[in-house]
């Protein structure tokens, strides 16, 4: 079934949109509700931080990243309706795998095969949204999309808590990983594939063929905005992939609160600050972005300059409704980067080739983002545990806060490249 609805929001591209931030909630429960889960995991297991940052990070990103640009390369021709729905299956049935997990190694191979279910959710979904929203409308759609990110760690926060709280972490892992699969069957038979390109043609009809990937591959490598982009968006990975997988466990290791308390405290913060940030970020992109290509790379700079210094502070608040107010801002600003730098990759390339080059831009973020990000800050809380002690996660956040400044100033840059890179 094709739709070339031109509604752009009611109707057909409405449901869609929902179903599909359905899904994507769920992605990110089952992505991060293993931050939360870290504190009974470690525990229980005996493991390091360096082992649980391998685990959270290099574990998923491996598969994740490397597996992304393959699928989306056959999303651009196939349908990715299917693509998606079979991915939100796969990850789901994983997710409720690591509940099994006896030891390191098992839980591992569980976050190795999220990672390849998540594999073929994102890009293909970018795509999809693309096809069913105007140029005008896209920064404000991938937004609400992006709306996932937020509310599925908060959801994970808060479930992943409470559940562990009442039963154990084996069974968040299995009860989470299941409550997905219906979002699966949703997607397969409630979303209709669109016309590709059908809002990028004067007439509405399908563009051209997807080429190659290695075509697709030339192309990226001559357009600068293409990199300063996805490495911006890396550079601020590495902190807010790090700061969602360690946060909890910096709130009991430093403000002492326990797990329920946790919970409470940082879900609240994600997704507070978390929706208020994407939302606000892909607003503004759309408000300014078709007069100014530059301003969906300028926000994001201007918010990563920003939360730096609010998350430092948020680090030695004196009081915890201090804290709570200084890191739910600085979560508001390290997130409004979504919209708009989603949007832009969209417009800086034709219409068959944007699950292409979404893939190629999610392998840098995550690759980097969550693989090194979240192994990084562990590395370097057990590397300064000696001079810190329990404060040393704390330390391990202030010193890696340098690279949303590294973010800034890569976002700077790509806002005087992207309007000589814009496509249409």
């Amino acid at each position: 079934m094709r739709s070339g609805s031109r509604d752009g929001g009611a109707g057909p591209s409405g449901r869609v949109l929902l179903i599909l931030l359905l899904a994507y909630v769920f992605n990110f429960i089952d992505r991060q509700i293993i931050g939360i889960l870290a504190l009974p995991i470690k525990a229980q297991l005996h493991l390091s931080d360096s082992q649980l940052g391998l685990m959270g990070g290099i574990a998923f990103a491996l598969f994740y990243s490397g597996l992304a640009i393959p699928i989306a390369w056959l999303a651009d021709r196939a349908s990715r309706v299917r693509i998606i729905a079979w991915s939100v299956g796969l990850w789901s049935l994983f997710t409720a795998a690591c509940g099994f997990a006896q030891n390191f190694w098992h839980l591992f191979l569980a976050r190795m095969g999220v990672g390849i279910g998540e594999a073929g959710g994102v890009a293909p979904s970018y795509a999809l949204i693309s096809d069913f929203y105007p140029k005008a409308q896209r920064g404000r759609a991938l937004a609400f999309f992006s709306l996932g990110i937020p509310i599925g760690s908060a959801l994970g926060v808060f479930f992943g808590a409470w559940i562990a709280s009442h039963l154990d972490w084996r069974s968040a892992f299995l009860i989470v990983g299941l409550a997905g699969l219906p979002a699966a069957l949703m997607v397969r038979f409630f979303i209709p594939e669109p016309v590709r390109g059908g809002h990028d043609s004067a007439d509405g009809t399908e563009s051209a063929p997807a080429p190659p990937f290695l075509v697709v591959a030339a192309r990226l490598i001559l357009i600068p905005s293409f990199w300063l982009l996805s490495f911006g968006a890396a550079s601020g990975s590495i902190l807010g992939y790090g700061l969602i997988f360690w946060l909890p466990s910096f709130f009991h290791r430093s403000f002492h609160l326990e797990l329920g308390e946790v919970g409470w405290f940082y879900g609240s913060i994600v997704l507070i600050g978390g929706v208020a940030g994407t939302w606000l970020g892909g607003w503004f992109g759309d408000r300014t972005g078709p007069a100014d290509p530059g301003a969906y790379a300028r926000i994001p700079a201007l918010c990563f300059l920003i939360a730096a210094p609010v998350f430092a502070i948020g680090l030695f608040a004196p009081s915890l409704w201090l804290g709570w107010l200084l890191f739910a801002t600085g979560q508001m600003l390290a997130l409004a980067w979504l919209g708009p730098v989603i949007a832009a990759v969209q417009h800086i390339v034709p219409p068959n080739m944007r699950a292409t080059a979404s893939a190629s831009f999610l392998f840098i973020n995550n690759l980097i983002g969550i693989g090194f990000g979240i192994f990084f800050l562990g590395f370097m809380s057990d590397a300064m545990t000696i001079r810190y002690g329990e404060d040393a996660l704390r330390y391990s956040i202030l010193y890696g806060l340098a690279f949303y400044l590294l973010s800034a100033g890569l976002y700077f840059v790509a806002a005087r490249r992207l309007k000589r890179d814009w496509v249409g």
